[in-house]
């Protein structure tokens, strides 16, 4: 034995040569965290001392490295600069120290290796995959770049252009496309793969690989002229800019250091690499998609938990068919739960299935589902005028007109029709869940399962707990929104529920910014640039004036003393007069369909400032920064009081569900987040400057109690 150390051994193969493999202890993939990162380099010490003709690195896991342990290094981004800078040059030597090992180096890679995993193999001099692999640097998606050296030996080992896509990207390539362009040097079948590396080792030992050729070129400049490589970075930069924008530097400043590293051997080329890394680790926009990141381990955690204490659910049932009942149905059967869908009439029935068709043919037309699965598909979807099929059904979405009396009469009734211990749940938006459990004989087994149009695009499902819902009924609806690929986020019943609940206050500043003379459309424009990917007008277009409409008279109801607003809104005169939004066509924008078909587009008409005119005031020009401000701070403070209200148990549901729900801006982390970027006290301040508005922007006791003590809602 060469080395042993808790997740790297190194034995002496027959042949001589030493074979190093990673096996991370306590988890199921190897990553690089400070134990890995010592280990390898005390490792590469003791075989460069050691008479080994070769080094074979592999794992021991399903994957071969997945890359770093951004929990773990989520503190060393914190650092001071120089320290930053000094941790990146110390862990890079253990790669330059790999890789100038003297004796020829092959990687057998398993499963994934990305980032740092993947600076790993090319560290070494050869690499054999196998051909479930996947290769690629997610870092961008992070707010970083490669920081183990992945910018420099990429485009020196398989072309700058090719290597700049993997880095701006962030998306993982497959095996057989990694060998096409040279990323790795073969690709085997999974039960040759360590037979296969072993044989080219041995012929690199043998001579019949220059691997030292191998070498220069990945120690040395970009073998490109000076033309040839401003050709392919000019053209990149100008491609990441526009792709990136300025919300998301990571990959621009990537690229930037990999131009000015093209003419450098590798020292230089590093340090460019470091400097690049350091000031991206240390911005706010790295550290909110990393918190975004460990968020959504977070979730899965706790999703975990309910799945080990949940009911198998192996058939479904909707009840209400059309858009969204087909789009539930399509979900459900897509992901390989069979699911009964139930209507009072054929047109429905018609609508739902339909929907679910054509869902399904945009897979098949995009390639990402063959034809017969399709078909299979739609055949595990069975339609019905009654309750034919829900006597063996586990869960049941009740997803029919949102309102209370009809609810509870359907929900009363398929009761009866379902087993005594199937959970059975209501997809609704704004009403109680314990009101409708009213209706119930066994209200322990009903909660809320509130999807998101479009069902099948948007990722979030709020679950709903009643006054009476057991654990059981949570734990197996949560299990179910997973299986069929949603993440769901458990909530406690309110008005609204959470995501709801936070997106109308901030629709009703809006509406009083319209109501003090500004123009809907520099609001748009503003909260667009802020990071939104539409602004307020034309989402309560997509959205529909009727149903925001039904839904601020909701949550009037049940906080009227934030939102019960002493003024006509435009949201309740749009609506009056029967603009619906995108619906109808004409809202505060007005939507024409295209001559070829697809999306209807958006068109400003001047008329819709006429019907305005009652309800505004005189037309004033506010500035973009109390815009942005007033309806940011609208949208927070209700953050904030969902969270001191218990209506979910952390800040990151709070935020994660406004990312998911509602596309909150990603580079800004969340509403609390947001909130703990500028620091409580500085909120606060900001809130006060607009306490005149009314209750909807004065901050919480707690709040204030909590900006004075200086803390923060993320650790």
């Amino acid at each position: 034995m060469i080395y042993q150390g808790k997740a790297i051994r190194v034995e002496k193969l027959e042949s001589g040569i030493a074979r190093l493999v990673f096996d991370l202890p306590e988890t199921s993939v190897n990553v690089f965290n400070r134990l890995m990162l010592d280990e390898l380099r005390e490792a590469t010490s003791a075989i460069a001392a050691s008479d080994a003709k070769g080094l074979l690195c592999c794992s021991a896991k399903n994957s071969f490295l997945v890359g770093a342990d951004i929990k773990e290094f989520t503190r060393t981004f914190r650092l001071p600069e120089d320290e930053l800078t000094a941790w990146a040059e110390q862990t890079n030597a253990i790669f330059n120290a790999v890789e100038d090992l003297p004796m020829p180096t092959v990687t057998a890679i398993n499963g994934m290796a990305l980032g740092g995993g993947l600076e790993m193999c090319l560290a070494t001099d050869y690499r054999v995959a196998s051909e479930d692999t996947a290769l690629g640097f997610p870092e961008v998606n992070l707010g970083i770049c490669p920081g183990f050296g992945g910018t420099v030996r990429a485009p020196r080992l398989f072309g700058a252009e090719q290597a700049v896509e993997w880095v701006r990207s962030g998306r993982p390539v497959k095996a057989h496309q990694a060998l096409e362009i040279g990323a790795v040097d073969a690709v085997v079948a999974a039960d040759m793969l360590e037979d296969a590396a072993l044989e080219m080792l041995q012929q690199a030992i043998d001579g019949e690989l220059d691997y030292l050729e191998r070498r220069r070129e990945k120690t040395g400049p970009l073998q490109l002229s000076a033309d040839e490589a401003n050709a392919v970075f000019t053209a990149a930069i100008e491609r990441t800019r526009k792709d990136s924008g300025s919300d998301y530097p990571a990959a621009l400043t990537a690229v930037e250091a990999m131009a000015e590293a093209a003419g450098s051997t590798r020292g230089q080329a590093l340090k460019l690499e470091h400097r690049a890394f350091v000031t991206l680790a240390r911005s706010t926009v790295a550290g909110n998609l990393v918190q975004l990141f460990l968020n959504d381990q977070f979730l899965k955690g706790k999703a975990r938990k309910h799945v080990a204490n949940a009911r198998e659910v192996n058939k479904a049932a909707v009840l209400g068919a059309g858009i969204m009942g087909g789009g539930i149905a399509y979900q459900s059967a897509l992901k390989g739960v069979p699911v009964v869908m139930k209507d009072i009439a054929q047109e429905g029935l018609d609508l739902g299935m339909g929907e679910a068709e054509k869902l399904l043919g945009k897979l098949v037309d995009k390639g990402r589902l063959k034809k017969a699965k399709a078909d299979a598909t739609l055949e595990s979807i069975h339609p019905v005028l009654d309750y034919t099929g829900f006597s063996d059904a586990n869960i049941v979405v009740e997803a029919v007109v949102e309102n209370v009396g009809v609810k509870q009469k359907v929900l009363a009734e398929t009761e009866g029709e379902i087993p005594g211990d199937a959970v059975l749940t209501s997809n609704t938006s704004t009403i109680s869940i314990t009101k409708l459990a009213e209706a119930l004989k066994r209200p322990e087994n009903f909660c809320g399962m509130h999807f998101f149009n479009p069902v099948p695009l948007m990722p979030l499902v709020e679950v709903i707990r009643g006054d009476k819902t057991s654990e059981t009924a949570i734990s197996t609806t949560v299990a179910y929104a997973q299986r069929i690929g949603k993440t769901p986020i458990v909530v406690n019943n309110c008005p609204g529920f959470l995501v709801n609940r936070i997106l109308f206050p901030y629709f009703g500043a809006f509406c009083q910014l319209l109501r003090d003379g500004a123009d809907f459309r520099e609001i748009d424009r503003v909260m667009e640039k802020f990071g939104w990917p539409m602004g307020p007008a034309y989402l309560l277009d997509v959205v529909g004036i009727d149903t925001a409409s039904h839904c601020m008279a909701v949550m009037a109801e049940g906080f009227p003393e934030r939102m019960q607003y002493d003024f006509t809104t435009a949201v309740d005169h749009l609506y009056e007069a029967e603009y619906y939004g995108q619906k109808n066509g004409k809202g505060f924008y007005r939507y024409e369909k295209p001559a070829g078909g697809g999306r209807p587009q958006k068109v400003y008409d001047e008329s819709i400032m006429e019907l305005l005119g009652p309800i505004v005031g005189p037309k004033k020009d506010f500035s973009d920064e109390e815009i942005a401000e007033r309806m940011m701070v609208a949208m927070c403070l209700e953050a904030v009081r969902c969270l001191e209200d218990g209506i979910v148990e952390s800040a990151i549901e709070a935020d994660m569900g406004l990312l998911l729900g509602l596309g909150f801006p990603r580079f800004r982390g969340g509403a609390l987040r947001y909130v703990d970027n500028l620091g409580l006290q500085a909120f606060v301040d900001m809130a006060d400057k607009y306490a005149e508005q009314g209750p909807l922007f004065q901050p919480t006791k707690k709040l204030r109690d909590m900006a004075s003590a200086g803390e923060t809602f993320y650790e």
